[in-house]
């Protein structure tokens, strides 16, 4: 293992702040236009290529990845002059358009898992858009949270605007191969901030035109996912069941509220702290409603005894050991990259009986409700909505029966992934790539590979030399 990347993040920054490269960019194998065709690379063996020897390490640590690194066109990393904060931009498969995927603002103790998650993060964002059949790449960006943020970045106004504000300008020289959105550790405020120095941002706030946050209809879409699981296992719809869900933050906060009106039984929910926990216990009657303040990295409520569990924190949380524990029929959740190791723990899931839906299947309605501002909004958007179509085409699902309305709306994916993985005997997971996969090959109906042209443009013309 290289001693580049085990690293500290800002360890890493303050070297390209020294050095005579501010940026790298690490080019996919697959990334080269040469005469309208993709060829295999710069290089021309199909690896990865970093800008400069000194990061050939990266390079060489993308090319003999398996699990993360699939694809992949392109990495780009840069830090901000004035914040020191590390930044990085993932581009996976781009034939359906420009990457897009939201801002992740999180510490990390080394730069391999700066790096990992931003691969796995930014194909789960691919996935997401050619499931959702939205003409969108896959794309994630990742600002690292020094190690000694004592309140710096974190809390102080002017130190975080110009963290966003350098971000802004380094998803601007990119030149539109990437549009920025809201994630975990960002706020609407953050990208207000964003969109003052970048055109290339959704997720916005209402003032500025935009949509907002996308919480409430990512919940939507969770519920509607769980419905169609339901359905699949012929257990009806959601009225009486139990859920047991691990965080409960601003989606949590308002899944917890549609599934109370779907008329679930009983839910319970793990919470970080207790001002969260105070707060869902007064808004919910606690005869329906269970609130338990855990500790970091205490997964006890995947066992509770429920219907559903529905991991809504950050991923990496089913394993083995927490899958032997679970005691419902189904996970669906809104946590991206739940799973641990995707293959074999989907495939464990399957083997216990436990339907799994995977991430990027059911909390799709973040992406949605941004994906397309520059088109405009309206309230009750038919754009947006018919992703929430029912098995009847509307917005109650009935029981028994097939699935009906927009053949791409969550309720359909979701119970077309479960019928393929049955039919051909495998995992959900192994399903939904596959369908995935299809979808992601459509090349965009105008623009084509004018991303990678973009990509090739800017290694061409010495971008990580600027």
């Amino acid at each position: 293992m290289s001693e580049l990347l085990q690293r500290h993040p800002e360890d890493f920054a303050e070297q390209l702040l020294a050095g005579e490269h501010s940026r790298v960019l690490v080019l996919g194998g697959n990334a080269r236009v040469k005469s309208g065709d993709i060829s295999k690379g710069p290089d021309q063996d199909g690896r990865p290529r970093a800008s400069a020897p000194e990061f050939d390490a990266l390079a060489g640590f993308f090319a003999g990845d398996q699990r993360d690194y699939q694809e992949h066109e392109a990495v780009f990393l840069g830090v901000g002059p004035e914040s020191h904060a590390l930044f990085g931009v993932f581009i996976h498969k781009t034939h359906r358009g420009q990457a897009q995927g939201g801002v992740r603002h999180w510490p990390y103790d080394t730069l391999e898992q700066f790096l990992r998650d931003g691969l796995r993060l930014s194909v789960g964002m691919g996935r997401k858009c050619a499931l959702a059949d939205l003409w969108w790449a896959g794309g994630k960006a990742i600002i690292a949270a020094p190690r000694r943020d004592a309140g710096n970045q974190a809390h102080d106004p002017a130190a975080r605007e110009c963290m966003f504000r350098e971000f802004a300008e380094f998803v601007t020289s990119l030149r539109g191969v990437y549009i920025t959105a809201e994630d975990a550790g960002t706020t609407p405020d953050d990208m207000e901030v964003i969109f003052r120095h970048t055109r290339f941002a959704t997720c916005i706030p209402e003032s500025v035109g935009g949509s907002g946050n996308p919480s409430a209809m990512t919940a939507k879409g969770v519920i509607r996912a769980m419905e169609a699981a339901l359905d699949y296992r012929g257990m009806g719809g959601l009225e009486g069941k139990q859920i047991a869900m691990q965080g409960a933050g601003n989606v949590g906060g308002h899944m917890i509220e549609g599934l109370f009106e779907r008329g679930a039984s009983r839910v319970v929910v793990s919470e970080l702290t207790e001002a969260r926990c105070a707060d869902l216990a007064q808004r919910f009657p606690s005869h329906f409603l269970e609130v338990r303040q855990a500790e970091h990295g205490d997964l006890n409520i995947l066992s509770e005894a429920c219907d559903i569990v529905c991991p809504n924190a950050l991923g990496g949380v089913l394993d083995t050991k927490t899958i032997d524990s679970i005691h419902a029929h189904i996970v669906c959740g809104a946590a991206n990259n739940a799973l641990v190791d995707e293959r074999r723990d989907a495939q464990h899931l399957r083997e216990r009986g436990i339907t799994y839906v995977p991430d990027y299947v059911a909390n799709r309605m973040g992406i949605v409700a941004c994906s397309n501002e520059q088109a405009g909004n309206m309230i009750d958007d038919p754009f947006i909505l018919r992703h929430l179509e029912g098995k009847d085409g509307g917005e109650t699902t009935e029981h028994g029966g097939a699935g009906t309305g927009w053949e791409n709306s969550i309720y359909n994916v979701t119970q077309r992934i479960l019928r393929r993985a049955d039919a051909a005997g495998i995992s959900s997971t192994e399903a939904a790539e596959e369908l995935a996969e299809e979808c992601a090959r459509v090349p965009h109906p105008v623009w084509g590979r004018r991303t990678r042209e973009i990509i090739m443009s800017l290694w061409n013309e010495g971008w990580a030399r600027k």
